[in-house]
């Protein structure tokens, strides 16, 4: 079996139907030229840039505790992050950085 998709362009009837059913949206109309030329993107492609305060590490965690992190969805690394400043701050450490948080 082809493991490629196979794009299925519309018609010229169906992309014009397709078109007009768009232009008579009130709430979707196109941009005009103007508005177009107005338009800046609010980041560049890619991936946002990291603080630069932070480094990549491999460790191995109790699938337990690593469960509890990761239940409550995106964002895991980053709350495991803050709790693990909290328990540094809270037992005395004077290294940690306010970028712990983050």
């Amino acid at each position: 079996m082809n493991s490629k998709r196979e794009i299925i362009y519309p018609t010229d009837e169906e992309d014009a139907a397709i078109t007009a059913a768009a232009l008579s949206d009130p709430d979707a109309l196109p941009w005009t030229a103007e508005e177009l030329a107005k338009v800046k993107p609010t980041r560049g492609p890619g991936r946002p840039l990291g603080s630069g305060s932070k480094e990549q590490v491999t460790l191995r965690l109790d699938t337990d505790i690593l469960a509890a992190f990761k239940r409550d969805g995106d964002g895991w690394q980053t709350r495991m992050n803050f709790a693990l400043g909290e328990w540094l701050r809270e037992h005395g450490s004077s290294t940690v950085n306010s970028n712990t948080d983050k």
